[in-house]
């Protein structure tokens, strides 16, 4: 077994056929079939069942693959230790985030790991929960932000903190009397809507709110890019339900948003740090994961990150060790214009 079969099993494995691998390798797939044959003889099982649909790794395959992505990773981080200078805590860390999170946390943490950790190569992915979830228990990730603790029970998570989500719409629009803060869920579904598709978790959890009470709500547009949403619903075509994270460089035009909790069902979502079991952590993915909290907390402390309220960590679920979040700010939406 060496590193190229390694290399050329685990990106078949991610690209789900021997073709698309072969294209993303630039290897040819007559070359790219042997050296799995090779790798299957040695290993003396199986890795792979193959389908007219493509492949998917066997049991035996996705333990190879969650080891080989790890010795990947720490080879590719040996490497970039040795053409640095020491002294520092160097390596690549990759870390998921959802869009929304993105908004909130994304460029304070990127300033604070350039500032404090020059050697860390932080490689950020941008995804639904769903997606980065897969890409967590595949190991293709070291830390990522989820909104369930049931991701993967080999994976490592801490609560860190939680979003309620708001009514958000253009000031401009009289869905609701001037001087209001608050809606009824009722009220709420009579104005037109735009909101995820079902395959987002957030979608699911606002529509289980209005199940509750027998209610339906007008959806006129299911958008899962969050840019596109954001503009559809500036641009009057409805409103939407988010976190306030959700408003980012808006945040600047507050005057033009209204951000309205619904008064009769609080709903929230709860944020997780998710990390790769603690035996596989890298130091700069530790250094990250507790960066990942500071940048939060001071978010928090500093009235930047509105709608939130902070979770303490027990110390035997938090990732690293990290100081526990806490903040004396309340969730308070955006002034009304």
């Amino acid at each position: 077994m060496d590193l190229r079969q390694l290399r050329y099993f685990a990106q078949i494995v991610e690209s789900g056929s021997l073709s698309k691998a072969s294209r993303c390798l630039f290897v040819a797939q007559p070359a790219l079939s042997q050296q799995l044959a090779k790798l299957e003889d040695e290993v003396g099982k199986p890795l792979l069942q193959r389908s007219s649909r493509g492949v998917t790794p066997t049991e035996n395959g996705l333990a190879l693959y969650h080891h080989a992505r790890f010795v990947l990773r720490q080879i590719d981080q040996a490497l970039s230790i040795a053409r640095k200078e020491s002294g520092e805590v160097q390596g690549m860390v990759s870390v998921g985030l959802p869009a929304t999170t993105v908004l909130a946390i994304g460029l304070p943490l990127m300033k604070r790991i350039r500032a404090k950790f020059p050697g860390i190569l932080l490689n950020v992915v941008e995804g639904m929960s769903g997606h980065l979830a897969h890409m967590m228990r595949l190991g293709q990730l070291d830390l990522a932000i989820l909104f369930s603790n049931d991701v993967s029970s080999t994976l490592d998570s801490t609560p860190l903190l939680e979003e309620e989500l708001f009514v958000l719409f253009p000031a401009r629009h009289a869905w609701a009397p001037t001087g209001r803060t608050d809606m009824a869920i009722s009220e709420v579904a009579e104005i037109p809507l735009i909101l995820p598709t079902n395959a987002h978790g957030l979608r699911r959890r606002v529509v289980a709110e209005f199940d509750q009470r027998n209610l339906r709500p007008q959806v006129v547009a299911e958008i899962d890019s969050l840019s596109l949403l954001m503009s559809c619903v500036l641009d009057g075509m409805g409103a939407t339900i988010k976190p306030m994270s959700a408003l980012g460089h808006e945040r600047d035009r507050a005057g033009d948003w209204r951000a309205l909790r619904i008064s009769d069902a609080r709903i929230s979502r709860r944020n997780y740090l998710y990390s790769i079991s603690a035996n596989l952590l890298s130091p700069a993915a530790y250094t990250v994961a507790r960066e990942i909290e500071a940048t939060a907390r001071d978010l928090i402390a500093g009235g930047e990150w509105l709608g939130v309220q902070a979770i303490d960590a027990k110390p035997d679920r938090t990732v690293a060790e990290p100081a526990p979040i806490r903040s004396d700010a309340r969730p308070e939406a955006v002034r009304e214009g």
